[in-house]
């Protein structure tokens, strides 16, 4: 198992995997900037309403009309935050799958162009030294 482990390290899957940690935290922030600043108002104007603000009080003593004024009042059920984290996880989902559509295209045109490439002739020396070994395997 540890060789198996070292084998996993020295092809560079540890360092390939940060580095797809860092950048999906980096894109993960800019489609959370395009939820919320872009997508969002665009919804909240169709239906005159701020996601952020949806909210049921869970006491009486909740009169805020005001998410962030509610909170300090008392217990709220702050549905209108998941809906917009339902949404960006949305976005983010569909945007992943379209990106690895892409790279699995681009893939599968980069096998056909290797397929379709005419083997180069090996080497004068490789050409004579397996026409020497084909000879000796007849006698």
């Amino acid at each position: 198992m540890l060789k198996e482990f070292q084998e996993f390290i020295a092809k560079g899957n540890v360092m390939d995997l940060a580095v797809g940690v860092i950048i999906g935290g980096a894109f993960g922030l800019i489609v959370s900037s395009l939820v919320a600043d872009i997508i969002m108002p665009i919804i909240g104007m169709a239906g005159s309403a701020d996601f952020s603000n949806y909210f049921l009080p869970l006491s009486d003593a909740v009169t805020a009309t005001s998410l962030e004024e509610a909170k300090k009042q008392g217990p709220v059920f702050a549905y209108g935050n998941f809906l917009t984290v339902v949404i960006n996880f949305l976005i983010l989902a569909w945007i992943i799958f379209l990106m690895v559509k892409g790279v699995n295209t681009m893939r599968k045109r980069l096998e056909k162009q290797k397929a379709a490439e005419p083997a180069a002739p090996p080497p004068a020396d490789v050409a004579l030294l397996t026409e020497i070994r084909d000879l000796l395997a007849k006698k």
